[in-house]
């Protein structure tokens, strides 16, 4: 069994939820997550605005430097399946959410070593 977990924008999540349930993964958890790419600051343009070369309050510089230091609100979803389904849950978000623009989000598989239903006790490939 694999977990993948898949973080994604705000607006693709009903899209994406949809399109996991018509390849028939139903069970997924969500949350909603704050983080930040590899982006960085551009020092320059702060020595740029301290030194008068460029103008303090422009919009365009204001987003510039304040991008390296915001978090953006993305969701988090999270699926368990065996490990022949996990080509095919990768796939299915990978079609719903590139748009070949940074930020369209990350995929991580991991390990699963066991799973339990708390109700019936099934443990394994059957618990999920």
């Amino acid at each position: 069994m694999k977990e993948v977990m898949a973080i994604i924008r705000m607006d693709m999540i009903n899209k994406t939820k949809e399109a996991l349930l018509t390849e028939g993964f139903a069970a997924l958890n969500c949350r909603k997550v704050l983080g930040r790419g590899k982006k960085k600051v551009d020092f320059t343009l702060i020595e740029k605005v301290v030194m008068g070369e460029l103008e303090a309050c422009s919009p365009k510089t204001a987003e510039v430097i304040s991008e390296g230091h915001r978090l953006i609100p993305k969701r988090l979803i999270s699926l368990v399946v065996k490990d022949e389904e996990v080509q095919k849950v990768v796939e299915t978000i990978i079609s719903i959410n590139s748009k070949g623009k940074p930020g369209d989000g990350k995929i991580f598989v991991l390990p699963v070593s066991d799973c339990i239903r708390v109700r019936t006790k099934e443990t394994g490939e059957a618990a999920v």
